[in-house]
This record gives structure tokens, C-alpha cells and sequence, in this order.
């Protein structure tokens, strides 16, 4: 299963074609890991330090994954993740909830 790095910033997704590179990466490990047809998870919990182009790397894996007649699954994501998600109102696209992310002490 790919794992997202502990830093996704727009630091490290702003250099032209970034973004897309990210997720042809990602979405070839996953699909080598699994069968034709099943789900692609993709573990976040190593995510420290992202922000929104976090949430847009992983809404593009998942439209090239749906164009591959596969779906996307985010295992383990940050509690602030999700949050950012549903502030921006896209956390149910990703298939995440504020009801199943872990709530870690300060």
C-alpha cells in the first residue's frame, strides 16, 4: 500500500507538473499492489505538515483512479485532514469522516 509522506505542502507540490508526477507515482504503486478491480488504499497516517494541495493530490488520485474503474480508499488520515476535507466540503468525495478519524490529544 502507498504511503503519503510527512510533508505535503504547497512547497513541495508547487514546482510545475509536481502535483501530477505525486500522483502518477502513487496511483502505479497502488495499482502493482493490488488486483484488477479492487480498491486502491493509500496510508496517511505518516502525514504531519500538508495543507490544502494535500486535500488536491488526493482528489486528483482519485478521479485517475475512478478513470481506471477503481476507487481510492485513505487509510489512517489525520484528524486535521479530515477536517480541512469537510471545511472545504469535499472529505465525503474522499470517503472520509470526522465520526472515524482519531482524536489526538494536544
Amino acid at each position: 500500500m502507498p504511503a503519503l509522506p510527512a510533508s505535503l505542502t504547497i512547497a513541495v507540490l508547487g514546482v510545475p507538473g509536481a502535483e501530477e508526477a505525486a500522483v502518477q507515482a502513487l496511483l502505479a504503486e497502488a495499482t502493482a499492489d493490488a488486483a484488477a478491480g479492487e480498491r486502491i488504499l493509500v496510508d496517511a497516517s505518516a502525514l504531519t505538515d500538508f495543507d490544502s494541495s494535500a486535500i488536491a493530490l488526493l482528489l486528483q488520485a482519485q478521479r485517475q483512479a475512478q478513470a481506471l474503474g477503481r476507487s481510492l480508499t485513505v487509510t489512517a488520515p489525520p484528524r486535521a485532514m479530515v477536517e480541512l476535507a469537510t471545511l472545504y466540503g469535499v472529505a465525503e468525495l474522499l470517503g472520509l469522516s470526522l465520526e472515524e478519524a482519531p482524536l489526538i490529544p494536544a
